[in-house]
């Protein structure tokens, strides 16, 4: 179709579906006037009524995705002022120009080059211009014209997500929304049905539906269970042209899972359940455990156990375990095997999250018996109480009976019971215990003032099995007796001055009662009858406890009597009457005439804190004995050249030093026997050891005389002469051995390997005089000699 217009003419193509062409109202300047041109529009021609402008545009429409292997034609500009001689040249700009669209500048065509894609670039604008080809110059201004893109169905629906997931409550109803799936088509919306998305189901059916317009998924199935099935895909399709064949999908999977909720009541796996606990179980200490299923998880699975009723509704307690949602029954009360040997207890099990929409399934909550068997164990006597208090007066004699402790068996056996009292609570053995009965009685006298209160335990046994035992603690309280006289209760020392007046206090005097006394104390004060008549003084009982010594003459003289010992006796009024006589020392010293004191006899009451100049001459003197008796020593050390023991590597002296201990054998009662190195002179001599004080003086065992050996005598004795007359020897006793053997010894040799070297035979009798350990060699040689005998 072509198309006439007065300055430019727009032409289409032979082609079907290549470019369409509107024609533009507005008018530019520029041009001149031509007649009207005709437009072809299809098979039918219209006529354009000419108009004064310059340019008269058209919009091109282009289809996309083109597949022709020549370029497509868009259409063609043409101008008034072509002559047809080639002396114009058409240019083309903007949008693609030159490489997407290209212009014949000698016809005016134009071309795309290119396969387009709306969904790229919709719209492309691009400006045209005519020239004089000689000169350069625009024989018309440049006006701008658009190419638009028309769309094709070349996308399909593409979801906004690969996979969706979605949860719903188990149960819920048809129709509940699970989730909304959304699609988007690249296609132009705005030109037919190419982006137009309807939505379906194509897996999931029955359970689910989708909404064709919206992609809301949703229920289409009624009580859907999450313990039958959780987990659910469905598989949805978007498809584009409406849904009508031909159109383009996409798919996409939503994966939905049933959450749970509270649809299951806890149900016991069976009815009844046993379990057997010693009686010896501690309390708080679990029996057994008991579980109930519940389908449903996590909260809604949580169960609460409770006892309900049973005769060991008190004796038992049970709760749950947070991790396994099991029963844990444990002791409440201690078990008792002879009292009760079997419990049936109702255990209940509850849903602690109730969902009030599923009460019409029944009670959420489910019942189970247990049966629980105690047994019999050897447990240990019981005491009749769990601590004895007993009271004891301070007096009573020993082995009196203070209280009685009893224990049994508890077992059915009845096993007899011993007790004892533990010695580690009882360290002075103060106390007893009659191991048959359990009756205590007092082994030591007792004291209250030294100790108040005894705490003992005792402890009860089996007698057929002592393991098995307990011990109960017994609290013993002294009661106190009137045994304690008072006393003063400070040494009272005092002095009179000599200047003193008749009826003057000189001294207050109180007292003090180691004895407790209930009402409190009272105490008399008194002269003793010895010197009630002839003192000096006076006494004068205040009737609270104290008392007040007076003057009875004028004048005292320090020169005629310095001291005074008065004797007073102090009594409380307790049963029995106790009584002591303390003694106060009066000192007579000279005083002022305020009373002052001046000097008495005894300077220590003039000055308690210093010493006399006697005293201090005397504590020089000693210091200066002490000094001179160190310098002499230290000066005496000086002289004396101290040298070692062993003065080379040859001369080799083991020096035993004695510590008074038993020495080497049960037949030697002194360290060192120097009869053993054959010295008969020594054995008779009968020296006693200068180096310890002899226990006791005793004869010594005579043992028969050993045969001399001159060779050893004389090496003993020069040794010995050598130690006594070296200076630098040490000032004890000791032992020097010098490796010499000899021939033998006192005792000589008890070994055999001789025995074949004597011409004569041997006697060994003796060895049965030397006690039990010599026993085995005495039947020994004893035999051999009967042997040879027969």
């Amino acid at each position: 179709m072509r198309t006439y217009h007065c300055f430019w003419l727009l032409l289409w193509a032979g082609q079907p579906h290549q470019s369409f062409l509107t024609p533009l109202s507005k008018r530019t300047s520029g041009f001149p006037e031509k007649d009207k041109v005709l437009v072809l529009s299809g098979n039918s021609r219209q006529d354009l009524h000419r108009s004064k402008r310059s340019w008269m545009w058209n919009q091109f429409f282009l289809l996309e995705e083109y597949t022709g292997t020549d370029y497509q034609y868009v259409g063609k500009l043409h101008s008034d002022q072509d002559k047809g001689d080639g002396s114009l040249k058409y240019i083309l700009s903007g949008d693609g120009a030159g490489d997407l669209f290209i212009i014949n500048e000698n016809t005016g065509d134009i071309q795309a080059t290119k396969r387009l894609d709306r969904e790229e670039k919709p719209v492309y604008i691009l400006r045209a211009q005519a020239i004089n080809r000689r000169t350069g110059r625009p024989v018309e201004p440049e006006s701008e014209f658009i190419i638009k893109i028309h769309d094709i169905n070349d996308n399909e629906p593409m979801f906004t997500k690969d996979v969706y997931n979605a949860s719903i409550p188990e149960m819920s109803d048809v129709g509940t929304f699970v989730v909304q799936v959304t699609a988007t088509d690249a296609d132009d919306p705005t030109y037919g049905n190419s982006a137009k998305v309807v939505y379906s189901i194509l897996q999931g059916q029955p359970y689910f539906s989708v909404e064709s317009e919206t992609g809301i998924i949703k229920t289409a199935l009624l009580n859907m269970d999450r313990e039958n099935r959780e987990q659910y895909q469905v598989v949805i399709q978007a498809k584009d042209m409406g849904g009508q064949m031909g159109g383009l999908s996409g798919t996409t999977t939503v994966n939905i899972t049933l959450t749970d909720v509270n649809d299951n009541p806890p149900r016991f796996p069976q009815s009844t359940y046993q379990f057997r606990a010693p009686e010896s179980t501690p309390l708080d200490s679990p029996v057994g455990r008991i579980k109930a299923n519940d389908a449903d998880v996590d909260e809604n699975a949580e169960i609460e156990y409770s006892i309900t009723e049973g005769d060991g509704y008190d004796m038992f307690g049970i709760t749950t375990d947070k991790d396994t949602q099991e029963g844990i029954i444990t002791v409440k009360k201690a078990l008792d095997f002879e009292s009760k040997n079997l419990y049936i207890l109702k255990v209940e099990a509850t849903n602690t999250h109730v969902d009030p929409r599923f009460l019409y399934l029944g009670p959420f909550k489910d019942s189970a018996t247990v049966r629980i068997q105690v047994e019999d164990v050897d447990e240990p006597p019981m005491f009749s109480r769990p601590a004895y208090i007993m009271e004891v007066k301070e007096d009573v004699p020993v082995n009196s009976v203070i209280g009685t402790v009893t224990a049994q068996d508890p077992d059915a056996a009845k096993n007899p019971v011993k007790y004892s009292v533990d010695r580690h609570t009882d360290m002075d053995r103060v106390f007893n215990i009659n191991s048959g009965n359990g009756s205590i009685f007092t082994s030591k006298p007792l004291d209250r003032e030294a100790l108040l209160w005894h705490n003992i335990t005792v402890i009860a046994a089996e007698i057929n099995n002592p393991k098995q035992s307990s011990r109960v603690p017994v609290f013993i309280k002294v009661l106190d007796v009137n045994d304690n006289a008072p006393e003063f209760a400070m040494f009272y020392e005092t002095f009179v001055c000599e200047n003193a007046k008749a009826e003057q206090l000189i001294q207050t005097l109180s007292a003090v009662d180691k004895d407790d006394s209930y009402n409190g104390h009272q105490f008399s004060f008194s002269l003793a009858p010895e010197a009630a008549s002839s003192s000096n003084f006076t006494l004068q009982d205040n009737r609270d406890n104290t008392a007040g010594i007076f003057t009875r003459k004028t004048r005292y003289n320090r020169h005629e009597t310095s001291t005074y010992f008065l004797p007073v006796v102090i009594s409380d009024n307790d049963y029995p009457i106790q009584s002591s006589t303390e003694t106060v020392t009066i000192r007579v010293c000279a005083c002022d005439h305020r009373g002052k004191m001046l000097s008495c006899n005894a300077e220590a009451l003039i000055h308690p804190t210093g010493l006399s100049t006697g005293a201090l001459i005397a504590i020089l003197l000693c210091i200066i004995i002490l000094l001179v008796t160190v310098v002499l020593f230290a000066a005496l050390r000086r002289q004396r050249k101290k040298e070692p023991l062993i003065i080379s590597k040859e001369d080799i002296r083991d020096n035993i030093v004695s510590y008074n201990d038993e020495g080497g054998g049960e037949e030697d009662t002194q360290a060192f026997d120097i009869g053993t190195l054959r010295n008969p002179e020594a054995i008779d001599d009968n020296k006693l050891r200068r180096d310890i004080v002899p226990e006791t003086l005793f004869m010594p065992r005579r043992t028969a005389a050993a045969r001399d050996n001159t060779d050893v005598r004389d090496f003993i004795n020069q040794r010995l002469k050598e130690n006594d007359t070296d200076p630098t020897a040490p000032p004890y006793d000791s032992l020097a051995t010098y490796a010499y053997e000899g021939n033998g010894s006192v005792a000589e040799s008890l070994s055999s390997l001789e025995s074949v070297t004597t011409d004569g035979d041997q006697d060994y009798d003796y060895l049965s005089d030397w006690g039990p350990r010599f026993k085995k060699l005495a039947d020994m040689y004893g035999s051999m000699d009967s042997d040879k005998d027969s």
